[in-house]
């Protein structure tokens, strides 16, 4: 069986990337096509194969500015070719990579990670009034095309499968077509060290985070300027420059940290700062694999994640409501061992079963 596999950009090694690792490990001699690709931004995995990118590959500069070119998104996917004697096809997919067309004969299983947030239901939160007028005025013009163009591309996709229930619904509503879900995972091994050893919880909170809209980094810092207590933040983005001009001094920026620099301050943290809307959600799973709970708007993917015994929940996305769940937090006790076993239960090992027992299905469906 010949396999290809797609994802949207190779630009950083985040959630997607690590399921995208997976498909990679399953399928070592498979090809890979991708938008761009920045050499040594993912993992061996991922890069010991052939790639082939798009034509937005050759602007200058393009690493850092490739959101600028959404416009150009389904032209570029549609420019990528699979082989005909390509079996199946398996796209890691939050943007425009399911729209690659595949081979007349070959199955298309497609794992969603999101319909594009920012052209469906947070519209005005990437495109609001804070956005810079070319973003807006960008946005507008191009809206209708890319929301059409990324319907029409579902024709494309034999198997749809969403990472969450949560996603699962978004697909249904946006889509109007039903899909499968297959939770993603947490990389369990980097945390293998916290289960034996008893680490010293230290003064601070934690936020792991890119500095998106969505992930509302500017309501954990309001919230922390007013009660004056230790935030760290790791991570970068686009909102980078205004959020770190918010900030008092207790609010801390790292930067883009190491691994294990990652698993560390996890693992000493009192809690994890999780304030935005997520589809599924990795990051709160890493920190209850360190032995950290969590603080978490009540929406999203986390419902699916987490619970009280190893969570806080607020209600709104508010300086006040958040205020409160950490003022709730710090009069709990949570047990590090029921904390380790939430996250136990979304294992990589799990999670490739699930994806081959798919494909099986798939193909002998296909062949039958």
């Amino acid at each position: 069986m010949k396999v290809a596999i797609l994802h949207d950009w190779l630009t950083g090694f985040r959630g997607g990337e690590r399921v995208l690792e997976v498909f990679c490990e399953m399928y070592p001699e498979a090809d890979l096509y991708t938008l761009i690709y920045q050499p040594g931004s993912t993992s061996k995995i991922i890069e010991n194969r052939t790639i082939h990118t798009s034509f937005l590959d050759k602007i200058p500069g393009i690493y850092k500015h490739y959101r600028k070119f959404l416009p150009l998104f389904p032209l570029a996917a549609m420019s990528l070719k699979i082989p005909e004697d390509v079996d199946l096809v398996i796209s890691s997919s939050h943007c425009v990579i399911k729209g690659v067309k595949k081979p007349s004969h070959a199955k298309h299983i497609s794992y969603i990670h999101s319909p594009m947030r920012y052209l469906y239901d947070q519209y005005d939160t990437y495109f609001g009034p804070s956005a810079p007028f070319y973003q807006r005025l960008g946005a507008k013009v191009f809206k209708n095309y890319l929301v059409n163009w990324d319907k029409n591309s579902n024709s494309n996709v034999d198997v749809p499968i969403a990472n969450a229930r949560f996603v699962q619904q978004r697909i249904k509503k946006f889509y109007q077509i039903e899909s499968g879900v297959i939770h993603p995972f947490v990389d369990l091994k980097d945390f293998h060290h916290i289960k034996e050893n008893s680490i010293e919880k230290e003064n601070f909170y934690i936020m792991v985070t890119a500095f998106a809209p969505n992930k509302r980094v500017d309501l954990a810092i309001r919230a922390f300027n007013k009660n004056g207590k230790n935030l760290k933040i790791i991570g970068s983005g686009q909102q980078e420059k205004e959020l770190k001009e918010m900030a008092n001094s207790n609010i801390e920026f790292l930067g883009n940290v190491s691994r294990d620099e990652v698993v560390t301050y996890f693992s000493k943290a009192q809690a994890l700062i999780f304030p935005g809307t997520e589809d599924f959600g990795i990051t709160p799973l890493e920190s209850l694999a360190a032995g950290t709970p969590v603080i978490a708007f009540q929406y999203g993917g986390v419902l699916e994640t987490l619970n009280d015994q190893v969570a806080v929940f607020f209600k709104e996305q508010s300086n006040e409501s958040l205020e409160k769940a950490i003022e709730e937090f710090e009069l709990k006790v949570f047990e590090k061992e029921t904390l380790l076993q939430r996250a136990n239960d979304f294992s990589r090992e799990n999670f490739k079963n699930n994806i081959e027992n798919l494909i099986k299905e798939t193909m002998e469906g296909s062949n039958g």
